[in-house]
């Protein structure tokens, strides 16, 4: 029976899955994205973060799922740098789409939804993805995801538009100023990332009206902008992952209702679901 390697990669970290028959090792590396690292930061990652942990098994196979991997430069990419680690194996690359719609719907048709960092959504027809809503990124889209809730927060308490209990909690929370921020954002490296670290003053302060404004309305733009869109949807269950989805699936079951749609299963992270895939 041969060794799998299974990979679940965002824009933050990545999920590893080690399956030796029955046995699972997990583990967990930072984020390999890309369009944010080259080829030897990959291999970087791989043999400090990875390779370690895995105690001198070494898969046959290597299935990778990752943000960026729609692109076919980003695929050969990631593969080059996966094959100088484990040359023994055969690599396979495919999007982190593909990845959540086989651990979410298996092989039925449905609607696959990752909100997350970023955000993305397919119909998966059982076997593969046949549509795809346009991702187009942190700045001009992933509406619904954490950088796009995160970046209302950041314009909330700048705009001083939270009131002044809230203003309070946030200055106390994060210990920032405007300059720090506009630095972040415009001149680091990862923005996605930082602000997305802000959606975590949307969970903990839970029940204010202004959080669930936006909490609601930054999901609602992923609902009318993407799912929506697609005819299945009005027949197949809506599946969703992605730390976000799990974070507040409260809110995403009020939309579905409101907008007559079913909802699916909703899973914290697409790992569990690949295993099974990956074992069947």
């Amino acid at each position: 029976m041969s060794i799998k390697l299974i990979a679940d990669s965002g824009s933050s970290k990545t999920a590893w899955c080690l399956l030796n028959g029955n046995k699972k090792t997990q583990v967990s590396t930072q984020g390999i994205s890309p369009y944010f690292l080259n080829g030897e930061q990959v291999v970087e990652i791989l043999l400090n973060e990875l390779l370690p942990k895995l105690k001198k098994n070494s898969p046959d196979e290597i299935f990778f799922y990752g943000t960026g991997c729609s692109n076919p430069a980003n695929v050969a990419m990631i593969k080059s740098a996966l094959r100088k680690v484990f040359s023994g194996a055969k690599v396979y690359v495919d999007h982190d789409l593909t990845g959540a719609a086989r651990a979410l719907c298996g092989h039925e048709k449905g609607i696959a939804c990752i909100l997350g960092t970023g955000s993305n959504s397919c119909y998966y027809n059982g076997k593969k993805i046949v549509k795809n809503s346009p991702g187009l990124g942190y700045v001009l889209g992933d509406e619904g995801s954490g950088t796009y809730l995160g970046k209302k927060v950041v314009q909330y308490y700048l705009y001083n538009t939270f009131d002044p209990d809230l203003m309070d909690r946030f200055t106390a929370r994060f210990n920032t100023n405007v300059t720090e921020i506009l630095d972040a954002v415009y001149k680091k490296p990862l923005p996605n990332r930082y602000l997305a670290g802000f959606t975590v003053f949307l969970t903990e302060n839970r029940g204010h009206f202004m959080i669930e404004n936006i909490i609601e309305d930054g999901l609602n733009d992923f609902f009318f902008n993407h799912i929506y869109k697609y005819r299945e949807s009005w027949s197949l269950p809506i599946h969703f992952t992605g730390s976000v989805a799990y974070g507040f699936k409260d809110v995403l079951k009020q939309l579905c209702d409101s907008y007559e749609i079913q909802m699916g299963k909703v899973l914290k992270n697409p790992m569990e679901g690949l295993i099974k895939y990956h074992q069947s």
